[in-house]
């Protein structure tokens, strides 16, 4: 297949704000090989765009809720750009997103790169590279016609929804609790809507950050210093609309909000 081909048509439809249909056969990953490959190539191509650099990455289906709702049974990397970064509190428009979702999030900031190429890495070796972490919103898009019959790997190529995210104050790496015991809760409009716990997470948020260190090394690539990494949402994808407001709350970590204007 032509990996370089569909990863322009798909950097393509992402910078015009495009509804993603399914990619002609030629051009369509076969697999999670096939997708990793191509998405890499988008990122490439988003970084002379709004979009600009990747300064991180999101790991999705790492929860039992977001893989019974995504139907994807093993986790999945997608990037974060800097040109969809936002500072709490963040108000964003309607009219930029076909349509927008959060979700709850456990953010890691790497203070030390992580390498899986020489050998596997432990949780310890994890924690020791973090710098701290913060509550985070995962702005997601549902900017697909039919997302549910795209299939895995053409959702993994494209980042899987990733439209940026909304990151709060962070706490220093000596400074934080048990991730594991922390509970995320997400409100809209006021009203509690789910909740769940860092334990749901690969059972720790660092096991998360573990698998992408060993994702990117069968690549023949490692996590750098400074890098973001939301681990993935303790609660099922909100859809929002104009005038809905999102607060995101995790316990020792904060709150972090974003307002949906028309």
């Amino acid at each position: 297949m032509d990996r370089e081909r569909a990863a322009a048509v798909l950097a393509d439809r992402r910078i015009a704000g495009a509804v993603v249909t399914a990619l002609p056969a030629a051009l369509r990953p076969r697999d999670t090989a096939d997708a990793a490959a191509i998405r890499d190539s988008v990122h490439g191509l988003l970084a002379s765009s709004r979009f600009g650099r990747r300064v991180g990455w999101k790991i999705g289906c790492t929860t039992a809720v977001m893989q019974a709702y995504l139907g994807i049974g093993e986790p999945c990397a997608a990037g974060l750009f800097e040109g969809t970064r936002h500072r709490s509190p963040a108000v964003l428009r309607a009219g930029d997103f076909r349509r927008i979702g959060v979700e709850c999030e456990i953010a890691i900031r790497l203070a030390a790169p992580l390498d899986a190429r020489g050998a596997p890495l432990s949780r310890d070796d994890v924690a020791a590279a973090v710098g701290g972490a913060a509550a985070a919103i995962e702005i997601v898009d549902d900017r697909y016609d039919d997302w549910r019959s795209l299939g895995a790997p053409t959702l993994v190529a494209d980042d899987f929804f990733a439209a940026g995210h909304v990151i709060g104050p962070e706490v220093a790496a000596a400074e934080l609790g048990d991730l594991a015991a922390s509970t995320g809760v997400t409100f809209v409009n006021g009203g509690e809507v789910g909740r769940g716990s860092g334990a749901d997470v690969l059972g720790h948020p660092f096991e998360a950050v573990r698998w992408l260190a060993s994702h990117l090394a069968t690549l023949d690539r490692r996590l750098e210093a400074g890098e973001t990494v939301l681990t993935g949402s303790l609660v099922e994808t909100r859809w929002l609309k104009a005038g809905d407001h999102a607060r995101i709350a995790i316990e020792g970590l904060g709150e972090v909000t974003l307002r949906v204007e028309a």
